[in-house]
């Protein structure tokens, strides 16, 4: 059984932090520990663990700050994702271990969501990436692409908010990618995936 603080740091980082009303806000601690059912000490455990992992910032007699993604955070954030997955297509392709079955259930998923359900949209979303990701079995890749996984959601939630047509776009996009990998087409999979995250990155920067 999960502890308290482990609780809280689930929901605040899956939940709280992707949530775009968030950013520029103070993290209410008795509310959110009414809401989860711990008391505050958990919350502040895991805000301290948050805080170590530069997602909130500690503000002395205020509290826990999400401060808005920054254009340096929003930059970096896709630099890292394009090498990964881009590194992770070629070497799929190359191992024969292309988990299109996988790809294609987490697109087909995202197709049935409604408008509403932007954050259930944006978790197929890094299920599709994560697959490829994990198919090259690197342990140690899968880790640290996972360790973006709070920021790539926020940052998807906040795209979808920002451009009413971009959730028809990455469903296209992903057919791009998914068309590239069962061609076992390396390049054009690397292509297709810049393109997805060159727009998404576009999308969140013209703010």
């Amino acid at each position: 059984m999960p502890s308290g603080r482990e609780v809280a740091y689930a929901h605040l980082k899956d939940t709280v932090l992707s949530d775009p009303a968030m950013q520029g806000q103070f993290v209410n601690e008795q509310a959110l520990a009414d809401e989860i059912g711990v008391s505050r000490t958990p919350i502040r455990e895991a805000l301290l663990l948050l805080a170590a992992e530069e997602l909130v910032q500690l503000v002395p007699k205020r509290g826990a700050y999400v401060a808005p993604v920054s254009g340096k955070e929003i930059r970096e954030l896709f630099e890292i994702r394009a090498m990964i997955e881009c590194y992770a297509a070629r070497r799929a392709i190359e191992l024969a271990a292309v988990p299109l079955e996988a790809m294609r259930r987490e697109l087909d998923d995202q197709r049935g969501l409604s408008e509403e359900q932007a954050r259930e949209f944006i978790d197929h979303d890094h299920r599709f990436h994560s697959a490829l990701v994990a198919a090259v079995g690197n342990e140690m890749l899968s880790k640290t692409y996972d360790g973006l996984r709070a920021r790539q959601i926020r940052a998807g939630v906040e795209a979808l908010f920002r451009s009413d047509g971009r959730r028809k776009s990455v469903l296209s996009e992903h057919e791009e990618i998914l068309s590239a990998l069962a061609a076992g087409d390396p390049e054009a999979a690397a292509a297709a995936i810049t393109e997805h995250l060159s727009a998404t990155r576009q999308v969140l920067q013209s703010g």
